[in-house]
């Protein structure tokens, strides 16, 4: 087999991102790295604008319609973590799933030392999850749910519009991790009830890695505490904390270049349409998974079709070490993966894939069938041996 350089690693991060984002950013650096809400003077005005922009590209992508409740953030993480530890307080209970991202368990364990309580829904061994399961979780305390819209490991696709439906009757905060589905799914923020989007930049959006947000409803951001306090241009003459959106969660210096970044690969992101992306990558995950399901040398981790899931599949190799046939791939077949627990132990564990772990192929919308037609013949030649 000829030696090509294949990516199926972008449950990690997108690449190739958005054509013409590198341009975009370093544009921005050259010719036009001002700063926002310091500078009185007409650049800084038309820089805020971008920024501005960006916001409004975020609420028509999640359906959204208050641009001043998007608030920017590093990343998905720094968002959960900003949800997470803004809300809870001593006493409350809170309910996640069994798949959830370590992004999500340890700042949950963090504030287990508080006094906070926590209970995990359980998901199938496809990482399927019954909305029933939550329900028997609530308790008069509960404050909120939070749930991964779509695993990191085997790509289950968790159903928000149920859980939405059910936080709305028990008055409970609706929190969703959408870092491996932003980009790559129409999330509707309004019509499935949810309070807080996390969402990174740099996966299904296609921009640059270090920035992220959160999509906000007034209820929750009434009920958020602000983690980091600072400057934000505005009532400087208070030491209180601003307690309008987004300054209060947006003190300091933003990072300009990531949403300058965003704004760019937004564009381009629109301009092919979610459909076409989430079709085109149904297809790549669908070749994928009729090429390895009747491999009985490798196990298919969750569901075994393609249908209502994100572009990520996970296999355990049952002869080789899943690390050794990550270093095969990569080393004879030029095909980049990750192998390991993917900073998601309860997902491995809910999948029964723990501790071994999984070689996970996850792919974009820069792949193509041929690509996927390779990967599967590399593996193939992997298993011969």
């Amino acid at each position: 087999i000829h030696m090509r350089q294949i990516y199926c690693d972008n449950s990690s991060t997108s690449f190739p991102k958005a054509p013409g984002l590198g341009a975009a950013v370093g544009d921005h650096i050259d010719h036009n790295g001002y700063n926002i809400s310091r500078g009185n003077y007409s650049k800084a005005y038309s820089l805020e604008a971008s920024v501005l922009e960006t916001k409004e590209l975020l609420c028509d992508l999640f359906h959204f319609d208050h641009y001043q409740n998007v608030v920017f953030t590093p990343g998905a993480t720094a968002s959960l973590n900003m949800i997470l530890k803004g809300i809870l307080k001593k006493g409350d209970h809170v309910i996640t799933t069994s798949m959830e991202h370590n992004a999500v368990v340890r700042p949950i364990r963090q504030l287990l030392e508080e006094g906070v309580e926590w209970d995990k829904a359980a998901c199938d061994e496809n990482g399927e999850l019954d909305p029933s399961e939550i329900a028997v979780l609530i308790r008069p305390n509960t404050k909120l749910i939070l749930i991964v819209h779509g695993s990191n490991v085997c790509g289950t696709v968790t159903p928000l519009d149920e859980i939405g439906k059910l936080c709305k009757r028990h008055n409970i905060l609706f929190a969703v991790d959408g870092a491996q589905t932003a980009g790559a799914f129409d999330i509707d923020v309004k019509e499935y009830g949810i309070d807080a989007l996390a969402f990174p930049g740099h996966k299904g959006l296609l921009g640059p890695q270090g920035i992220g947000g959160i999509v906000l409803s007034s209820r929750a951001a009434s009920a958020m505490t602000s983690l980091i306090a600072g400057g934000t241009g505005s009532i400087s003459d208070q030491e209180e904390m601003p307690d309008f959106l987004p300054d209060k969660f947006q003190p300091g210096t933003l990072n300009i270049p990531g949403i300058i970044g965003l704004r760019h690969s937004l564009k381009f992101l629109t301009g092919e349409g979610l459909s076409a992306v989430k079709e085109k990558e149904s297809q790549l995950t669908k070749r994928f998974i009729e090429g390895i399901k009747n491999l009985s040398a490798v196990r298919l981790a969750g569901k075994d079709t393609a249908y209502d899931r994100c572009p990520v599949v996970s296999l355990d190799f049952k002869k080789i070490d899943n690390a050794e046939a990550g270093f095969l791939l990569e080393n004879e077949f030029g095909i980049m993966t990750r192998c390991g627990l993917h900073c998601a132990p309860h997902a491995h564990v809910t999948l029964n894939t723990f501790p071994q772990g999984t070689v996970r192929f996850s792919f974009g919308y820069f792949n193509t069938i041929s690509d996927i037609d390779y990967v599967l013949d590399s593996i193939h030649n992997i298993l011969k041996r």
